[in-house]
Parts: structure tokens; sequence; C-alpha cells
């Protein structure tokens, strides 16, 4: 039973590709709504969001689950090694959860790409990718020539189930690995808010 539940979950989560927010979470301002996939972001048959699914608010933050240590789920570096978030600490750390599907999540990565150019030594920036396809991952990036960003994939596909989140979420962690705040759907992180929410984390 608990094998056929986690797909299903899995399903429903995708599903929205971000459409849904917490409960209490907080509009960002002068952020513009995303646009729809271009036809190189098409996902496959096996990933593609039901028709009719919305785009997710962007910038919401919510910070309902701060101090919450981070979770102990594994995934993969960009050097194919397994790690967790325990190897980050020392230094905040923010885990970009997105699929090369998901139109609202390849919009946002270029900002996520300057944040991490303009924050390197001082945050660590994890885009962790929830395609089903890990392989398909690199070839991605390689094609965006992003400056700062690396590949991080999550073979087992556990952390959208594992925090309960829609595509595409972002979570800051502080130092000491505890949770600050998750922004729901795509933000500009070289612009205000995003740099609002940064100063949050020591």
């Amino acid at each position: 039973m608990r094998w056929l539940f986690v797909p299903v979950l899995l399903t429903a989560v995708l599903a929205g590709c971000g459409d849904r927010t917490s409960q209490g979470a907080e509009q960002g301002a002068g952020n513009a709504a995303a646009p729809a996939a271009s036809p190189d972001e098409v996902a496959s048959p096996d990933e593609a969001a039901p028709a009719g699914a919305s785009a997710p608010k962007a910038g919401a933050i919510d910070r309902s689950h701060a101090g919450q240590p981070a979770p102990t789920l594994g995934f993969v570096d960009p050097t194919g090694k397994a790690v967790t978030l325990a190897d980050y600490r020392g230094k905040p750390v923010l885990l970009n959860l997105w699929a090369t599907w998901c139109g609202p999540c390849v919009k946002e990565l270029p900002t996520l790409d300057a944040l991490a150019t303009r924050e390197a030594g001082k945050l660590t920036v994890i885009p962790l990718s929830q395609d089903m396809d890990p392989a398909k991952v690199a070839p991605f990036f390689a094609a965006k020539n992003f400056r700062a960003l690396k590949a991080f994939t999550d073979p087992k596909m556990a952390w959208v189930p594992g925090v309960a989140a829609n595509l595409p979420t972002s979570i800051l962690f502080d130092s000491r690995g505890r949770e600050v705040l998750r922004t729901v759907g795509d933000l500009d992180w070289s612009g205000p808010v995003a740099a609002q929410a940064i100063a949050e984390a020591r």
C-alpha cells in the first residue's frame, strides 16, 4: 500500500507545478505572472502536467515552517556524490525544487544563477531537479550556459513529497540548517523581494 500511495501523492503535488500556496502565504510585490513554457520546455509524456493546470502565484513567501531543521533526505551533487543538506552547513543554503518541464521553474533559473554569482562564498544555491529522468538535467544546464548554477538531482524523487511542495518551491535555510522561509511560485531572485528574504538568513 505504501508503494501505491507515494506515486499518487507525487503526481498530485506535481500536477499544478506550484499552482497552490500554503495558507497564510504572503504575496510578493512586483513580480510578473509566469509565462507558458516554450516548445523546448514541454514535458515528456510521462512528466507532463494535466491540461488546464494554472501557473503558480509568483513570489509568495511562507514562514510557517521557520525554525524547523532541514530534512535529512538525500540527493546527488554535480559530481555524482550522494549528499544531504547537512553537508552544506556553515553558511545559508537556498534549495530550489524545479523541473525541466515546469515553465515557471525554467523562467526562475536565470535569476537564481544571478543570485548564486553575486552571493558566491556567502550563500549556497542548490537547484534540485525533480525530473523523472535525471540524465536530462546536465545537458539542459549546459545548453543554458549558467555561470554559477550546477545540476543537482533527486533520483529517488523524494523531495517534493518529503516537504509537501509544489513546483517551483525554494527553501532558505540558515547556516545551522534551520528553515528561515520558503517561496512558492517563481520569484525574481535578482530583485528586492528576494534580497530582503536572503538577508533574513544568517
